[in-house]
């Protein structure tokens, strides 16, 4: 190649590396995390109005959020994108705690390093979309405004906010979209979902829950609303992050901030359940031996997702291994019963108490209608070994087998993970949202007396005295 033609390639080169570094959204290639976070469903499979990524740090938790604002604003929605569409220009805000966070977050985020005007266009809105930008008085190289084109040849409006303003500064206005970087105070969030309530728009928020289980965690983890929808990230959802620099971090932080920083965890005050590093439950997935007995429990649902939760039992260690789960809402107890027969029609499902309660479609029972689409049900609904139905025995049994090494999961279980994370107290009652897995896990946990293998023999003593005898299991 000659010296004028190597000139020429490299000079291309530059111009496609220049032009990619002033179109970052044209080349924005989500994490899987971040894919689930831009679809915005909530559980009712509708689009979530009000979502909440609650992340490790380091992750990509903020660009994550000025992507999708971006996107949002100049109306280029990629072709991957399956997240809620405006079909015209928009109005949104975005903010951070003080303006110096907006300024040297948030806006560096979106627009390029702020001291650098030359750099405008870097962030996640195009160069070529910008076109005017109005400074806020007072702060040096801050930005109150910004005019934005929009594909349909009008212009979106952007503004700059932060919580230290007040709840007066986000009032009496109307707007499409609020993106709120880091975890704001009640009254701001109240008065963000206010400004969006006209338009039927969208507010989210990316955060480290530093502060633990404050107001607006709570409402997300405690008593989530149709049309909210949480997302959690860790450290392990981050691939440019390598061991190497997860350990030098580690390193770095004092212990009781450790689960915080790298899981998004809330540990300040979360009451969580299960204590315990899950680094230390985790094992890589094999083969289950045939001699193992495995039962499976199940949590009924609908709106909330019905669970699955497979159990296999080394008797030898009395060691339980979770080695399956399945977790889906909406959906017809057909489809929950051909996914249980597929991962062993022969395996015993254990269920709870509503199994009793009658359909409202067919009028039938529901665990007696899951035995009629050929699930090994047990004959009677759950409960412990000394016959109650108290919560607290299967989580005392579940986390003494932590401590122990007795109660081990598969590693890409990232779904059970991911609740087990979240399953927390609130004056020292366990709080019921978002705890299908773990029902799921205690029932079969808890009922390892009716575990069985494909070549088993009968425990009579099951079906005795049950009034909805079934021996189907023994088969």
């Amino acid at each position: 190649m000659s010296l004028q033609a190597v000139d020429e390639a490299l000079k291309l080169a530059e111009g496609l590396q220049e032009r990619k570094e002033v179109n970052r959204i044209g080349s924005y290639d989500p994490y899987p995390y971040q894919l689930d976070f831009h679809k915005s469903l909530d559980l009712g499979n509708s689009r979530a109005k009000q979502r909440l990524l609650m992340a490790a740090n380091k992750v990509g938790k903020t660009f994550c959020g000025a992507a999708e604002m971006a996107i949002h604003l100049t109306g280029k929605y990629p072709k991957w994108w399956s997240g809620h569409r405006f079909h015209r220009p928009i109005k949104a805000w975005v903010a951070g705690n003080t303006s110096a966070n907006t300024r040297d977050i948030v806006q560096a985020e979106l627009l390029g390093e702020p001291g650098d005007p030359e750099d405008w266009g870097k962030g996640a809105i195009p160069r070529d979309a910008l076109l005017t930008t109005v400074r806020s008085p007072g702060i040096p190289n801050a930005i109150s405004s910004v005019v934005i084109k929009h594909i349909s040849g009008k212009n979106s409006k952007l503004f700059f906010k932060s919580y230290e303003q007040g709840k007066e500064q986000w009032m009496g206005s109307a707007v499409d979209c609020v993106w709120m970087d880091e975890e704001p105070p009640q009254p701001i969030y109240s008065q963000a979902l206010r400004a969006t309530l006209k338009s039927g728009g969208l507010t989210w928020m990316t955060f480290t829950p530093e502060s633990g289980m404050t107001n607006v965690v709570a409402q997300f983890m405690n008593n989530i609303q149709k049309s909210q929808q949480l997302y959690h990230a860790t450290w392990d959802e981050a691939p440019h992050l390598d061991e190497d620099a997860k350990n030098e971090i580690l390193a770095a932080l004092p212990p009781h901030e450790r689960d915080m920083r790298s899981k998004g965890i809330p540990v300040l005050g979360s009451g969580l359940v299960f204590p315990i590093d899950e680094e230390s439950i985790k094992e890589e997935a094999f083969a289950i031996p045939e001699y193992w007995t495995r039962v499976v429990g199940i949590d009924f649902g609908w709106d909330h997702p019905f669970a699955a939760v497979w159990i296999a039992h080394d008797r030898d260690t009395d060691t339980i291994h979770i080695y399956d789960t399945y977790r889906v809402s909406a959906t017809t107890p057909v489809v929950h019963a051909d996914a249980i027969k597929a991962r062993g029609d022969w395996i015993p499902v254990v269920w709870p108490h509503d199994g009793m309660q009658h359909d409202k479609g067919s009028g039938e029972p529901l665990a007696k209608q899951y035995r009629r689409l050929g699930c090994n049900m047990l004959g009677t609904h759950f409960s412990n070994p000394d016959g109650g139905n108290n919560v607290e025995p299967g989580v005392l049994d579940m986390f003494m087998r932590m401590q122990s090494g007795r109660f081990k999961v598969f590693n890409h279980l990232s779904e059970w993970f991911s609740e087990m994370r979240m399953y927390h107290r609130k004056e020292g009652k366990i709080i019921k949202e978002r705890d299908d897995l773990m029902s799921a896990t205690r029932y079969a946990a808890m009922s390892l007396r009716y575990a069985s293998t494909l070549k088993f023999e009968p425990r009579i003593e099951h079906a005795v005295g049950t009034e909805d005898t079934d021996y189907s299991y023994f088969n």
